[in-house]
């Protein structure tokens, strides 16, 4: 054997976990210490890959979660965006109808104002047309 089969083979077996080495042991009792050895690192090896497979799955959930709260997340921005463009939007529409409503109020109390200007300065023409006509009568 070379060293290097000599650490591998002495590294399986320190990481090979104490229930797989009893599981072994049961199953293949008349096996060589080779044969078990091996079967010991195989199932540890393939125990390694199916918990990393497991643990890349949950990170790729993991992502796949985040990336759907962040879109959740940036749609509802988008649509307070949207709401607080339509609010002023509306705020706008409100005011600028407020304001052509004060305007036509405004110029109808002028016209009012003028028209009793008018009235009054009539009201008044025709009182001293009045007094005049009382002061020249006998």
């Amino acid at each position: 054997m070379t060293t290097e089969n000599s650490n591998l083979e002495s590294s399986a077996i320190v990481e090979v976990t104490p229930k797989v080495e009893v599981v072994v042991e049961n199953d293949q009792p008349e096996e060589t210490d080779d044969v078990k050895r091996e079967t010991k690192a195989l199932i540890d090896a393939i125990k390694k890959r199916a918990q990393s497979e497991i643990q890349s799955a949950g990170n790729i959930t993991r992502e796949a979660y985040l990336n759907a709260i962040r879109q959740a997340r940036e749609t509802i921005e988008q649509d307070q965006l949207i709401r607080q463009d339509r609010v002023q939007e509306a705020f706008h529409t409100v005011q600028k109808e407020a304001e052509k409503n004060w305007q036509a109020i405004a110029s109808e109390i002028e016209a009012l104002g003028t028209r009793l200007a008018e009235a009054a300065k009539a009201a008044w023409e025709t009182l001293k047309k009045q007094l005049h006509a009382d002061k020249t009568q006998p």
